[in-house]
This record gives C-alpha cells, structure tokens and sequence, in this order.
C-alpha cells in the first residue's frame, strides 16, 4: 500500500516529467524548423516558402503537447457530478 506523499511524489514527478519532455520537444521543434529556414534562405530565398508545411505540421503536434502538459490532470467535480447524473439516468 503507498502512502498519500509517495503518490503525490510520484504525481510531482510525473509532472516533472512531462515538462521536461515538451521542453526538449520545443527545442527540437526550434532548431529543426531555424535549419528548415536556413537552407530555404540559402536555396531560393524569394521563392515558394516551402517551410512553412513543417512548421505549421508539427506546430500542430506541439500545441496538443502544451495543452496534455499545462490542461488540468482531472475534470472538475462539477462535471464528474453532471456525468454521473447523466449516466445515472439511462
């Protein structure tokens, strides 16, 4: 059986975790796209700006990984209430 601080220990670094990872998820996302950038300034700096179908792509990707880091880990009561009188119902 664990005890209510080993949970929240392992709640903590969990959370530790996650910000970390999007932390290196940001990095990679910078440095990729500022090379992406790079060669297309070098290549042809007035044409198409193909670069942007990585940047908005995997932009997408990291905005859903900033929002399951910084979202709230559990709905609020209000809502588990509402479901369950819901379901409750049927």
């Amino acid at each position: 059986m664990t005890t209510p601080a080993a949970d929240l220990r392992e709640v903590a670094v969990t959370r530790l975790r996650k910000k970390r990872d999007l932390q290196a998820h940001v990095l990679a996302f910078v440095l990729v796209n500022l090379f992406l950038n790079g060669i297309w300034l070098l290549t042809n700096p007035g044409g198409f700006y193909w670069p942007m179908f990585p940047l908005f792509g995997w932009g997408i990707g990291l905005a859903f990984h900033i929002w399951d880091v910084y979202s709230p880990a559990d709905p609020p009561e209000d809502q588990v209430a509402r479901e369950m009188a819901r379901l409750a119902r049927h």
